[in-house]
C-alpha cells in the first residue's frame, strides 16, 4: 500500500469516526470516541463552546493561507521554474501587512475572550450557595443556608446499579434546582484539589488555606458528572464529582427529606452517648 492510500485511508476512517454517533459528546458525561466538549448544560459552558469554534474557524483558515504560501512557494520558486534567485530586500507594503493583519487578528480573539472571561467571573446574586471542599480522596459537601452536610464518596465497581457510569458514580450527589444561579465555594483540606464539571465549564482549583468561588446556572435537568482535575495523590482518579439538576419542587422534598434524615441522625448519636 503506497503512502498517498494510507493517507486517504486515514483520513476516511477520522471522517468516519467524526460523523459517527459515539463520536458525539454525551450529556452531562464523556462519551466513548468522543470529539468535541459535552453538551453544554449552562450559558457559560455554551459561550466556551462558541468561543472555542469561532477560534478554531480562525486556526484553520491562517493554516491553509500558510500552506497555500507553501506550496506556491515550492512550486513558483523551485530551481528549475526560477533559476536566478531574487535580489528583492524589502517590500513596505508587505512588511505592514504581515504585521498589521496579526494585530487585527489578535485583537478580533481578545474581544471575544474579555467577553468570556467578564461573563465567568461576574457573580450573578445567587439562589443557593454551596461550599466544596477538597480531600484526599473525595468530596465534602455543605449548604450552610440549610444546615446541610455530608462527604461524597466514589461507588467501587462492584457496587455499581445498571446505568451508573464507573468512576463517576458517587454514593451522594449534589442535588440544585434548575434554572438557578448556584454559587460554589471551593477549598481543600489537605494538598491542591480541582472542582471541574464539563458541561458546566466549571475548572476550579481547591486550594488548601484559600477560599475560591465560581457559579453556575443548569438551564435543564440531569446528571451531570465531573472529576477531580488536579493530580492530589494516590487516589486521584477516584475522587469523581456528581451533579443532580432538579425542579424546585424536587429540590425542596430533597431538603426536607435530608434534613429529616440528619434529624434522626442526631437523635440516633444522643441516645447512644446517653446510654
Amino acid at each position: 500500500m503506497g503512502i498517498f492510500d494510507r493517507t486517504l485511508k486515514f483520513f476516511a476512517v477520522a471522517a468516519s469516526l467524526a460523523l459517527s454517533g459515539p463520536a458525539f459528546a454525551g450529556e452531562g458525561q464523556p462519551s466513548p470516541w468522543q470529539m468535541g466538549f459535552q453538551k453544554a448544560a449552562t450559558p457559560i459552558m455554551e459561550q466556551i463552546t462558541s468561543f472555542h469554534a469561532y477560534v478554531t474557524i480562525i486556526i484553520t483558515v491562517i493554516a491553509l493561507f500558510v500552506l497555500g504560501l507553501l506550496v506556491y512557494v515550492m512550486a513558483r520558486f523551485n530551481d528549475k521554474r526560477h533559476p536566478e534567485p531574487t535580489r528583492t530586500t524589502h517590500n513596505t507594503p508587505l512588511e505592514i501587512a504581515w504585521t498589521v493583519v496579526p494585530v487585527l487578528i489578535l485583537v478580533a480573539i481578545a474581544i471575544p475572550s474579555f467577553r468570556l472571561l467578564f461573563a465567568q467571573y461576574d457573580f450573578p446574586k445567587p439562589d443557593l450557595t454551596i461550599t466544596a471542599t477538597g480531600n484526599q480522596w473525595y468530596w465534602s459537601y455543605e449548604y450552610p443556608d440549610q444546615g446541610i452536610k455530608f462527604d461524597s464518596i466514589i461507588v467501587q465497581d462492584a457496587d455499581l446499579k445498571p446505568g451508573q457510569p464507573r468512576l463517576l458514580t458517587v454514593d451522594r450527589e449534589v442535588v440544585v434546582p434548575v434554572n438557578k444561579n448556584v454559587q460554589v465555594q471551593v477549598k481543600s483540606t489537605d494538598v491542591i484539589h480541582d472542582w471541574a464539571v464539563p458541561s458546566f465549564g466549571i475548572k476550579l482549583d481547591a486550594v488548601p488555606g484559600r477560599l475560591q468561588v465560581t457559579w453556575f446556572r443548569t438551564e435543564r435537568e440531569g446528571m451531570f458528572y465531573g472529576q477531580c482535575s488536579e493530580l492530589c495523590g494516590r487516589n486521584h482518579a477516584f475522587m469523581p464529582i456528581a451533579v443532580r439538576v432538579v425542579s424546585e419542587q424536587e429540590f425542596a422534598d430533597w431538603l426536607a427529606k435530608t434534613k429529616a434524615s440528619a434529624s434522626r441522625d442526631d437523635a440516633s448519636k444522643v441516645a447512644t452517648a446517653r446510654d
